[in-house]
């Protein structure tokens, strides 16, 4: 098992995971964080942390494709260990469908 970044995430990027997470296995993007599935340890540390509920465990219907999501672009991106602020919108955007489509970004983030 392993957990995952899904597009909940997107257009929020809440960085509360990134500080409890043990093995460093964060990586941001411009507008978003993924997890990278071969250095999650499945302790689940991160998942009560994010606010907009955008980790999951793998083991939960249809996460096949945001495992690969996840690990495409954890090999992209930089990796980060530190807590930032969100995005200015981030509130607004919470729980709102269809970001992916809306506002995803493929650019890596600043990381640190």
């Amino acid at each position: 098992m392993t957990y995952i970044v899904n597009d909940s995430c997107i257009a929020c990027k809440y960085t509360d995971c990134v500080e409890v997470c043990p093995v460093d296995c964060f990586y941001e993007g411009e507008n978003m964080l993924v997890i990278h599935p071969d250095e999650c340890i499945d302790c689940g540390v991160c998942e009560p942390e994010c606010p907009a509920d955008a980790i999951r465990p793998d083991t939960e219907p249809d996460m096949e494709k945001w495992v690969e999501f996840n690990r495409k672009y954890s090999e992209l991106w930089p990796v980060i260990i530190t807590k930032k602020d969100p995005l200015p919108d981030a509130d607004e955007r919470d729980g709102e469908a269809g970001k992916m489509e809306k506002y995803f970004s493929e650019n890596p983030g600043e990381g640190g």
